[in-house]
């Protein structure tokens, strides 16, 4: 009984001198706005000196307060009280009956607040607490609302109305009181002035598909504090905490959107970046609060001795939670007062004039070099599909990219394919010389060219329009500098004319948008920018010089017209590895002046929160392959993007992003998935260089330079710790130097504030383990990575991380694929804000059950090779916001009935089901009836495999109604074939193995009208013959025949898979002759090993 009267002692005494310490910087901080209410701010500095507490809790920067101050937190008032009186004239008018008994005194506190809002009479930093407390009361009005419906006892319903009356008798005391501004009425009209000046210099908003970097800054921190006023008995102190801050960033709203029209300085960059990182720290502070409050209310059913803890540490969880806002708010308002110029400080639009291809060109340098088709293959495909649709009505298809991007070689591959020679009777091509071209089949065939030099843009419309009307017509419009309301002209005639337009620009004018299909020609991958480089040269490659390939593609950046003219520089040499390397280093620096034009799109049309995911792309090494999953995970990760819609996720966003700054020429897809998808990306190394420089002085990395002489610059502090292996870097001493004269306190100053930490030593040793063991164990242990958010160790070397880890609280992402790790610290099960745990290709084969207890884990990566299995229970809390669940071994002990199917958002799912032979069958229907209840899949890959792990039966049940699955892998003897017919049309990617189908799969699969890819491997199929029937497989672009030994004949209809790219044939020993059809398809790529 002891320990109770001390514990409750200890706890009175606690409260009590937090109360008085609060009390006294309360009046300190009244007596500070006083005198800068009346311009004594020398003697309100004199504040900071006599008590340090106000330097924390308060507004920063005390040595240049002033009066402006004052007038940023008008603003917020302002704000504040228009939401305060709202929600209190919507609750008067849908639940009137509240108001009894307290009507007098509610009107009473409006009135004066709706005085104060308009006479700006009060300390603004007192007049909000004031309305804080008034907002309380209208949550506790809602709430009795809420008690009278749920009918609870009178004794309740008497305790809610006493407590509001206390809590009204309180705010009436208050408003007397509050302190008053000496010059209001001069500040009132200047405020009101400011503010409106401030809405139109900002109003011109441009916004990519809805993303800004209000939404991404502001929004992340508007879900958190909704998730805070959501728990239950949430105390006032902290709701009024957490809503100063809320209120204070919605303030900056306006401005945020505003800046989206204008360029920044290097300087607004910083300060950006500076309210993005304090946001951050926001949304993560509010993250521990909640999972904290979670787990002292779980401790204390567990007892009366648990329950004192509990409220004594959910005391010191709302005082910390307190300290943090007050902090983050200071430097919110910090931020506030000094908010960033334009570079065009007549607030000058970014946007695009009203013309198309208004950007300053390049001259073109015409080449003798015929088109490349194989170079732009996809692209061909692409847009030969849009031209030759049943659609009858008039469209335009703009060709949109960067210069010497291949747009004209693009047309021109266009105009003259048979396919298209045969679908448009009338053709005609203008280009910006005035050039005319005009195809007719019936009368006019030759390809001569006709010189009109005097022709207007109205006279060459008026001549079109008879072919427009008369015959479906193709007009192809090369480098389009004339306004776009010419094309206005043109009838909209239902006989499926096309225009094909190139341009430079972008974005559409809103007149074209409606009857428009643009094509964004992209950057070159790297296997394209080779085969247009040997294209290009006038002579062979020695064997020797093939060396030479990967720098080759990589010099050029995937731009077409810089790979052209390297292969013309290089024709023009010996063909010896002295003279190539030579010429390559001089062609590194002339191919500067080529990218400007992208720089400036950049800094015209690409909005501030892409600007900080292109920042991203730095953080990777020179001339590094970023797998796309990768970085869009670590977008995620750092809340650099935010979903738009109720079914959208931050990954698709994040996707989407990526695929703009692909289409705008920014970023380079270096590989490409069999369907077509994106695997890998990297910036061109002239727009790397340049935006390097840019991340730097937006200290996006902190002070993470190259050279130690670059210490003093920036903050001192690293954000995004990357290990390169440079010597030269910063931390390279601190990670692989001697661990045991590295002091622990010589950390901190570096990495107390670190957000990401990825590391890229990927030696094949157990040095690179150790070393990043030993550098996370004493930053840990010196209190540094605390705030740590992404941790990054793909492809490292089996690091040894340490049990210290599980102080990492924040981590959201912990990256270890492919690290052939073999054991996770036992504290992994604390790391409670980790969102995506990736283990794939790692040699651990059993995770615990305490790694459901992640509950905010959304994608679980896990190594199918070692047939990672999890320990569950049937009563296993999962979390039920997992998303992806891949790598999984589900053996006759994992509870999939009333266990995993619990988890219905999952959108990817990968199983391996092997057990014994009398409970596989129980499991795998189990598995089936789960996968039917996932409507949101749209990735499916299941392996049915019995004890010796060869492939065992595999039921499955019509997949029609998963409209959203795209993607299908199945291993395994399909017991029921008609599978085959009923696979959603949504169907992309299709890969059967050891199907034992006896019958032809062609025969239902050709009529997929998505399918790209198709892979049918070892004994997916035991037929003699396959046809593929005229119009069958639309879009596939991908075949693959892998060891079906019984088929012999495969024919394949004249019209059928007319989208085929690529065409692999691997040990199919009795397929003797190739189809005929597809011998002379000159985009396909045949490759054909014979059984052996």
């Amino acid at each position: 009984m002891k320990w109770l009267l001390s514990f409750v002692g200890g706890m009175v005494a606690y409260s009590f001198l937090k109360m008085l310490a609060e009390y006294s910087t309360r009046k300190q901080r009244e007596e500070a706005w006083r005198m800068m209410a009346e311009g004594r701010n020398e003697e309100a500095k004199e504040m900071r000196h006599r008590n340090s507490t106000m330097k924390m809790n308060d507004t920063p920067d005390w040595d240049t307060i002033d009066r402006s101050e004052v007038d940023d937190s008008r603003d917020l008032v302002k704000l504040v009280l228009s939401r305060v009186i709202e929600k209190l004239c919507v609750v008067w008018i849908q639940e009137p009956a509240v108001f009894v008994g307290v009507e007098e005194e509610v009107q009473w506190i409006q009135r004066e607040l709706m005085h104060a809002r308009l006479k700006y009479t009060y300390v603004p930093e007192q007049l909000m607490d004031v309305a804080y407390d008034f907002e309380d009361v209208i949550d506790d009005l809602i709430l009795r609302s809420a008690a009278k419906q749920r009918r609870i006892g009178n004794w309740e319903r008497c305790l809610l109305l006493i407590r509001i009356h206390k809590k009204l008798e309180l705010i009436k005391s208050k408003i007397p009181d509050l302190p008053r501004l000496s010059y209001c009425s001069e500040a009132c009209s200047a405020c009101s002035f400011n503010y409106s000046i401030e809405e139109i210099v900002w109003s011109g908003i441009f916004l990519i598909h809805g993303q800004s970097v209000a939404n991404t800054v502001v929004s992340p921190v508007e879900e958190k504090v909704s998730a805070l006023l959501a728990q239950e008995a949430i105390h006032p102190y902290t709701k009024k905490k957490a809503m100063r801050v809320l209120d204070k960033l919605r303030s900056l709203n306006g401005f945020l959107k505003g800046l989206e029209s204008v360029e920044l300085d290097d300087g607004g960059m910083v300060w950006m970046e500076e309210l993005s990182h304090v946001c951050l720290s926001a949304v993560v502070a509010i993250e521990d609060f909640i999972n904290r409050t979670q787990q002292l209310t779980k401790r204390s059913s567990m007892g009366p001795s648990k329950g004192f803890l509990s409220a004594f540490g959910k005391l010191k969880s709302k005082d910390k939670l307190a300290v943090e806002m007050d902090k983050i708010y200071a430097k919110i308002q910090n931020l506030s007062i000094h908010r960033p110029t334009a570079v065009n400080p007549q607030g000058q639009s970014r946007n695009p004039t009203s013309t198309l291809g208004s950007t300053e060109r390049i001259p073109r340098q015409p080449t003798t070099q015929e088109p490349d088709l194989a170079s732009f293959g996809d692209d061909v495909h692409a847009m030969i599909a849009r031209l030759l649709t049943d659609d009858q009505n008039f469209r335009v298809i703009p060709i949109m990219g960067m210069q010497g991007i291949g747009k004209t070689t693009l047309a021109n591959l266009i105009f003259n394919h048979k396919a298209v020679v045969d679908h448009f009777p009338f053709a005609a091509w203008r280009s910006d010389g005035y050039r005319f071209q005009v195809r007719n089949k019936g009368e006019l065939l030759q390809s001569g060219r006709s010189q009109c030099r005097v022709w207007s843009n109205q006279y060459e419309m008026q001549r079109l329009i008879p072919f427009l009307i008369n015959d479906r017509s193709l007009i192809v419009v090369d480098n389009w500098n004339f306004l776009v309301d010419d094309l206005e002209m043109l009838p909209d005639a239902l006989n499926g004319s096309r225009i094909i337009l190139t341009t430079c620009e972008t974005k559409l004018p809103p007149n074209l948008k409606m009857k428009s299909d643009p094509h964004p020609l992209r950057l070159r991958t790297d296997e394209e920018s080779w085969a247009l480089f040997t294209h290009a040269l006038k002579f062979s490659i020695p064997p020797e010089l093939l060396k030479l390939k990967d720098e080759i593609a990589k010099r050029c950046g995937g731009l077409p017209l810089l790979i052209v003219k390297l292969a013309e520089a290089l024709s023009h040499k010996d063909a010896t590895i002295e003279e190539w390397s030579t010429a390559l280093q001089q062609f590194h620096h002339d191919q500067q002046q080529l990218w400007p034009n992208t720089l400036y799109k950049i800094h015209k049309d690409l909005s501030l929160y892409m600007r900080r995911c292109l920042f991203y792309f730095t953080l990777f090494p020179q001339d590094f392959d970023i797998p796309a999953r990768r970085l869009i995970t670590l977008w995620v990760a750092e809340d650099l993007v935010q979903p738009e819609g109720e079914n959208e996720t931050p990954e698709d966003v994040a996707e989407r992003c990526l695929n703009l700054l692909i289409a705008q020429g920014m970023v380079q897809v270096t590989k490409k998935k069999l369907n077509g998808n994106v695997k890998m990306v990297r910036l061109p190394e002239a727009l790397r260089q340049y935006w390097s420089s840019k991340a730097q002085q937006a200290t996006f990395l902190g002070v993470h330079t190259n050279t130690r002489s670059e210490l003093s610059l920036g903050t001192k502090k690293i954000r995004r710790l990357v290990d390169h292996l440079d010597k030269e870097d910063i931390s390279f001493d601190h990670i692989h130097g001697n661990h045991n004269t590295t002091s622990s306190t010589s950390l901190t100053p570096y990495y107390e504030d670190v957000l990401s930490f990825l590391s890229f030593d990927t030696r094949k040793e157990s040095k690179p383990g150790e070393e990043v063991g030993n550098f996370l164990r004493q930053s840990i242990s010196s209190g540094c990575f605390l705030v740590l958010l992404v941790l990054d160790l793909e492809n490292v070397f089996r690091p040894k991380l340490p049990e210290a880890m599980g102080k990492l609280t924040r981590l959201r992402y912990l990256g270890l694929r492919s690290t052939f790790l073999e054991i996770l610290p036992s504290s992994i099960s604390k790391l409670q804000n980790v969102q995506t745990l990736d283990m794939k290709h790692t040699c651990i084969n059993t995770l615990p059950n305490s790694i459901w207890n992640l509950q905010q884990l959304r994608h679980l990566h896990l190594s199918e090779s070692c047939r990672s299995k999890l320990i569950l229970q049937h009563d296993t809390n999962f979390p039920t916001i997992l998303q992806t669940l891949c790598g999984l071994l589900v053996d006759e002990e994992t509870p999939v009935r009333d266990g995993l199917d619990r988890l219905l958002d999952i959108r990817k799912l990968g199983l391996t089901i092997s057990s014994k032979q009398e409970a596989i069958t129980l499991q795998l229907q189990a598995v089936v009836d789960w996968v039917l209840k996932l409507n949101q899949l749209w990735s499916l890959r299941l392996k049915s495999i019995d004890e010796s792990n060869q492939p065992w039966d595999l039921e499955l049940k019509p997949l029609v109604s998963l409209v959203n699955l795209s993607y299908i892998y199945l291993l395994g003897r399909l017991r029921n074939p008609s599978i085959m017919s009923q696979f959603p049309y949504s169907l992309i990617d299709l890969t059967l193995s050891g199907s034992g189908l006896v019958e032809d799969p062609m025969q239902s699969l050709d009529k997929l009208p998505n399918l790209r890819s198709l892979k049918l491997l070892a004994k997916s199929y035991l037929g003699k013959n396959m046809l593929c029937s005229l119009g069958g497989f639309p879009q596939l672009r991908v075949l693959k025949l892998w060891k079906l030994e019984q088929l012999e004949q495969w024919n394949v209809e004249k019209g059928a898979l007319q989208a085929l790219r690529d065409l692999e044939i691997r040990f199919c020993r009795s397929l003797k002759i190739l189809p005929a059809e597809l011998l002379h398809r000159t985009l396909l790529k045949i490759e054909v090993i014979a059984a052996q």
